[in-house]
């Protein structure tokens, strides 16, 4: 009989730069799923891979001196070889950057183009420029991005955009009629409720404000837009051809049977995607399942903010299947999980060394020293058996239940529960006692032939979440013998120990107090003090607050932005060492500090008459100083 397909992808990672433990549980929760499939005898196709263009893209390769082509190579290389030590079973990674994915983004845009589905226009709106969005008012949270938080700035340049409103009927009818479309249902709601009903707007598809993309082939002035691009990976990476020549791969796997991806970006899942797919004529993914978050102890995990976990950080602490233990069975199904380095040394300690790693290894050893290894079903049962075995046979039941509702935190729970049931089963038959007694012989190799079976179920079972660990049980319990010397799978680990390390790794910030004393809380930053000014020092400098009017990046320097800043009706040229940090386009429009009366200087042979004020946090990013309140361009600050 022929295998069942089942073709499941993540999102593909945006190459910026190195993944979080965050972004890494993604991959593997699609792991843990694809293996379960696998397992239950389904023919699986994994597919996970890179994101690659886009304006955020060329301005980091611009600011670290090397081509976007060279920049995207190396973190590409280094989300695969984090996939990689996370023991992930992919099938394919590919890459937007591929030749083969290029080409048909290209096809694909120019017969959307040529049926009437994008057409040419201009785009003026608020911009954002880390999630190359454009925003209208009315979607801005507190006049920020709806989807990251930061500022928007005004833009406009010339688009082509996809009619999205042709679609939107088509779409809400299928999701009406297909509810498990959309999941978790809550996910479902709010696109529906805050994109769907209310009406769609025409989607921007191209920028010609920057280059690092794939040229419309016929406009090459323009690169297409990261969705359309970064969506039709799902299709290109099994051989879907525009035109009509797919490979026998595509024919087989699509329409995919799910989407793993994070919430955040259920939106373009759930919505372009869809929409992109029925302008092509080709049937919808079965499921879309968005994801929670991992958040780090004080919420989401951010480079800004100093909360960043890495995987490779967590495994050479924990190893890597005690952090799939952990990504896996702390995420709720619909409710962000939280990790931190004092929980994950909990779970250690409890779960895997005690609950898992202490019943493997006393139940190998009481057959080793009481049956030199070897233990067969002598049929001395008593009524404690049957609860034991009865577990053990629904235990594949609950797990496949849980699993095909995509609820893997709970199908782990239902394996950790049969094996806290076989330790209740030692306190209750207690092996030790039973070896004292001659005449109970035969039912202390029945209790034990139970526990060595029951540990090898629950092993199988385990395979898809902890691979490594369930090879290494499963090696121990063996179909005949025991091993001679069972392996610690897990070593109880000392937490004061471990946050030390950790401080060494990540040394603490403390926090100036109102008194002049440190105390815990937000992160600060202590610098060396330079000697004493007085007032008179301070009193001759200036500083207003200007708006800047124009803004261009300085030839020949990799760090340098040259500023047009508007101070009161005089206009100042400002050269600042900022360019890392903000780009041309957004620095228009925003109200500064400035030094004003500073003397005049070249820099990189432009000259410069004043000062821009930012702060810098430990890693050397730099903040503009800007009013808290609106204040006119000129304003004395002092």
């Amino acid at each position: 009989m022929e295998k069942q397909k089942y073709y499941i992808t993540t999102a593909i990672a945006y190459t910026s730069g190195k993944p979080h433990i965050g972004n890494t549980y993604e991959i593997v929760l699609a792991d843990a799923i694809a293996r379960y499939k696998r397992s239950q005898g389904y023919d699986v196709f994994f597919q996970t891979g890179t994101d690659e263009h886009g304006q955020k893209i060329e301005m980091k390769a611009q600011e670290a001196g090397v081509t976007p082509k060279a920049f995207v190579d190396g973190v590409a290389g280094e989300i695969q070889s984090i996939w990689d030590l996370m023991n992930t079973s992919y099938d394919k990674f590919i890459r937007t950057t591929d030749d083969y994915h290029e080409k048909q983004v290209q096809k694909i845009f120019k017969k959307l183009y040529e049926q009437g589905d994008i057409y040419k226009s201009s785009y003026e709106g608020l911009y954002c420029t880390p999630c190359e969005s454009f925003w209208t008012e009315s979607q801005l949270v507190d006049g920020k991005c709806p989807d990251c938080g930061r500022e928007v700035k005004p833009a406009k340049e010339e688009a082509y955009f996809f009619k999205m409103s042709k679609y939107a009927d088509r779409l809400i009818e299928h999701i009406n009629t297909h509810p498990e479309f959309i999941q978790p249902v809550s996910r479902k709601n709010e696109m529906m409720n805050n994109f769907l009903l209310p009406g769609l707007q025409d989607l921007c598809v191209s920028r010609t404000s920057f280059k690092w993309g794939i040229p419309v082939d016929f406009d090459d002035k323009h690169v297409v837009y990261v969705w359309l691009d970064a969506l039709t990976n799902y299709i290109t990476g099994i051989g879907y051809d525009c035109d009509g020549e797919s490979a026998e791969q595509f024919k087989k796997e699509w329409p995919a049977d799910l989407h793993l991806i994070g919430k955040d970006i259920i939106r373009f899942h759930t919505i372009y995607w869809p929409i992109f797919l029925m302008a092509l004529d080709l049937p919808l993914p079965k499921q879309v399942f968005g994801h929670p978050w991992l958040l780090q102890g004080d919420g989401k995990m951010s480079k800004s903010k100093g909360n960043v976990l890495y995987a490779d950080e967590l495994v050479e602490r924990f190893g890597v299947d005690a952090v799939r233990y952990f990504v896996l069975h702390e995420m709720p199904f619909d409710n962000d999980g939280v990790i931190t380095w004092e929980l994950m040394v909990e779970r250690m300690n409890s779960d895997l060394a005690n609950t898992l790693g202490n019943l493997v290894n006393r139940t190998i050893s009481m057959i080793n020293k009481y049956f030199s290894g070897i233990v067969t079903d002598k049929g001395a049962r008593e009524a404690v058996d049957a609860d034991l075995k009865r577990i053990v046979e629904n235990t594949p039941l609950m797990v496949e239940a849980k699993m095909n509702e995509l609820r893997v935190a709970d199908a782990m729970t239902e394996i950790f529960g049969l094996f806290k049931r076989c330790n209740k089963y030692i306190d209750e038959t207690m092996p030790w006692a039973l070896a004292k007694e001659e005449d109970k012989r035969e039912r202390l190799e029945t209790v034990l032939y139970n526990l060595q079976e029951s540990i090898k179920a629950g092993a199988g079972l385990l395979a898809p979440f902890m691979p490594e660990t369930a090879e290494k049980i499963l090696a121990q319990a063996g179909d005949g013998k025991v091993a001679e010397k069972p392996e610690i799978l897990f070593q109880r680990l000392d937490i004061a120990e471990v946050m030390k390390k950790v401080e060494e790794l990540h040394p603490p910030v403390e926090e100036a107090s109102g008194d002049g004393t440190a105390s815990s809380g937000a992160e600060v930053i202590d610098i060396e003090p330079k000697a004493e000014i007085t007032f008179e020092d301070f009193s001759a400098m200036q500083f207003q607050i200007g708006e800047v009017i124009a803004c261009e990046a300085v030839p020949k320097s990799k760090k340098l932005l040259c500023s047009q800043v508007r101070v009161g009706s005089k206009v100042k040229q400002i050269v600042s060492g900022i360019r890392k940090n903000y780009s041309p386009e957004e620095m228009i429009g925003k109200k500064v500090m400035v030094l004003v009366n500073l003397k005049p200087a070249r820099l990189a042979g432009v000259l410069s008459e004043g000062m821009l004020l930012c702060a810098e946090d430990a890693e050397g990013n730099l903040a503009l100083m800007s009013p808290e309140r609106e204040m006119p361009a000129g304003a004395e600050v002092s």
